[in-house]
């Protein structure tokens, strides 16, 4: 499933970026607790922040409007 970011506001990417960072956070609390039934979630998670912080870095420069 791949979700497309890039047709997000600025506002809504910021919203997603905090509802990600929650999510992260939450998985790395599995992680370390044992209880994370898939690892590669926790990756595909920390790539989608990554992807956000570059659209909102976009937007900040004025790249997108």
């Amino acid at each position: 499933m791949k979700t497309s970011f890039s047709e997000l506001s600025y506002k809504e990417l910021l919203s997603k970026k905090e509802e990600l960072a929650k999510k992260h956070m939450d998985l790395r609390f599995s992680k370390v607790t044992g209880h994370l039934e898939s690892p590669i979630e926790l990756r595909k998670v920390r790539r989608n922040i990554a992807t956000v912080n570059t659209l909102i870095h976009a937007y900040q420069i004025g790249l997108k409007k």
